[in-house]
């Protein structure tokens, strides 16, 4: 992402934009006429020793959150019919990515159900997903399939069908644990449904759950964040992931700041953010916990991984499905249609339902392992030297030694490292690190 979409003067003050980086070059980059690139790439053979990873979009739910930028359908546009359309029309997709060059003998390494609401599906739809999904495209070799949840839509029978489908990694999309901010936010469910889906998780034998929270919602206040916290710890899960708000163009939220003429939205501001965070992780290390990036914190890291993550920050191919989903293989970028209409008649025509895409050069896929590895907190030097053939310290003195300058990073044996207060708002340093052309552009 190029620098922050911000209006407000006070850069402290949350503005509607996108804020964090998500990766490399901006979104705003990728064009419809570059579809051609994805067609070109699936013709090749696959690059050695390059993990295959499956993302799948499931963009249904029971309600659109107020903080929401994603492409998800409730209501009427969530029947049961669609449902099961859409998941014929996954199946089929998945089905034309098989018998290209680039996915054919493949199994993947990471399989990943995100959305919307994977868990708004009825446990007779999931069974019929996955069960096609595994005849396209074995998943024998996975060695994890996350799948998030909303508390509110689980119940013992989802849950027993999660367990017996191959689901290995759990994570619940709680935010918070107060009725009440949950309740000004939109969020469908409420505190109960938390504990009770959590419960019947662990008796089942679920062993690697995530919980997200999130920090700065509407009417969230430094007791209740501390409330959270405490109950997050309680919980015990296996790994707890904190976003910090931000308010996209395309929420609810900015949508009545618009109409009120605000440029400041009403939640917390980017420092008291940060503060809620760090005290959060703080907490977290006393009860045993290692942070391992900018908003994650696992209680086991030797045992407990974040390979979607970890895989796809360094460079693997994910074959993405569903609606506006995003994509990446052979350094191709693409994302599909971004509305159901156009999505089903792509597929309709025998072709791949890809909007946009954008093929990088090797400086561009260089930049961007390091902008998204950095949001774990350092960078290894070998790592790059032997996968890039470039020295980081090298090619990157200026906005190394700048960050070194003002404290916020320091150079260790293996390469550099952020200190906390730098690794909270990585996503406000990364910039210095985009080619030119990158910089003060639009992202999306």
């Amino acid at each position: 992402m190029a620098t922050p979409t911000n209006t407000v003067s006070d850069p402290k003050k949350t503005a509607a934009g996108n804020y964090f980086v998500a990766n490399y070059p901006p979104f705003s980059f990728w064009s419809p006429e570059n579809r051609g690139q994805v067609d070109s790439a699936l013709e090749q053979s696959p690059e050695s020793g390059t993990p295959l990873g499956l993302y799948v979009h499931l963009p249904f739910c029971r309600k659109r959150c107020h903080f929401c930028y994603f492409r998800v359908y409730t209501g009427k546009d969530a029947k049961p019919a669609r449902v099961d359309g859409y998941v014929e029309l996954l199946l089929r997709e998945l089905d034309a990515y098989a018998n290209t060059p680039l996915i054919t003998g493949r199994k993947p390494k990471f399989v990943y159900f995100g959305g919307g609401t994977p868990s708004f599906l009825p446990p007779a739809t999931l069974r019929k997903l996955v069960d096609g999904m595994k005849a396209v495209l074995p998943w024998d070799d996975a060695e994890e399939v996350t799948f998030e949840c909303e508390p509110g839509t689980l119940n013992e029978e989802k849950l027993d069908t999660l367990r017996e489908l191959g689901i290995t990694r759990l994570s619940l999309g709680i935010e918070n644990f107060d009725d009440h901010v949950l309740k000004t936010n939109g969020r469908a469910h409420l505190s109960k449904e938390i504990h009770r889906a959590y419960e019947y998780a662990r008796k089942i034998g679920f062993d690697q759950i995530n919980i997200d929270l999130i920090a700065g919602m509407l009417n969230e206040t430094d007791e209740n964040w501390q409330h959270c916290v405490e109950q997050a710890i309680a919980l015990a899960p296996e790994c707890v992931t904190i976003y910090q708000m931000e308010i996209p163009f395309n929420t609810t939220i900015y949508q009545e700041m618009r109409e009120r003429g605000d440029v400041t939205a009403p939640v917390a501001d980017w420092p008291t953010k940060r503060a809620w965070v760090d005290s959060a992780f703080a907490q977290m290390e006393e009860a045993g916990y290692t942070v391992t990036s900018t908003c994650t914190a696992i209680r086991d890291p030797e045992s407990y991984r974040f390979l979607y993550r970890d895989y796809l920050w360094r460079g693997a191919d994910m074959v993405s499905l569903g609606i506006a989903s995003f994509g990446h293989y052979r350094g191709v970028h693409y994302q599909n249609e971004k509305d159901f209409g156009p999505y089903a008649e792509r597929l309709d025509r025998g072709e791949l339902p890809i909007y946009r895409a954008l093929a990088m050069t090797e400086e561009e896929k260089l930049i961007r392992e390091l902008i998204l590895q950095f949001k774990l907190g350092g960078l290894d030097r070998k790592y790059f030297q032997n996968k890039f053939s470039t020295d980081i310290f090298v090619r990157f003195a200026e906005p190394l030694a700048e960050l070194e300058s003002v404290g916020d990073l320091e150079r260790t044996e293996t390469g550099v490292k952020l200190t906390r207060d730098a690794l909270l708002r990585v996503d406000s340093l990364l910039h210095a690190f985009f080619l030119p052309q990158h910089q003060n552009a639009r992202y999306a």
